[in-house]
């Protein structure tokens, strides 16, 4: 896993037990799990946003914050982004079509 997702994922783990007004992810851990989506749906829109305008700089802006609150997310739930990862992973090498054709829905 990247150096600094790990670094993320451990700070948002410390922040878990911090008090609501000493940082913005407490804050945001302590409003629950329906703020923490709403943040994760405005960064995505914001995300396609910026792509249909064209942006590069935008687009990776936007994507970073997106990242990060899908982060905040992961975390809230009790996972890190090595899960993610190892998803990804396991799908490596599969094409797009075996791998739906896999899913148990």
């Amino acid at each position: 896993m990247s150096d600094v997702l790990q670094q993320l994922a451990e700070i948002l783990e410390q922040r878990k037990q911090a008090e609501p007004d000493s940082s913005y992810v407490a804050k945001l851990y302590a409003k629950g799990l329906d703020a923490i989506l709403k943040k994760v749906g405005e960064e995505a829109t914001e995300t396609v946003i910026a792509a249909k305008d064209g942006d590069p700089e935008k687009i990776v802006y936007e994507t970073a914050d997106l990242w990060f609150h899908t982060l905040v997310l992961l975390a809230h739930q009790g996972l890190s982004p090595a899960h993610v990862l190892q998803e990804l992973e396991r799908r490596f090498g599969l094409s797009g079509l075996e791998e739906k054709a896999q899913r148990v829905e």
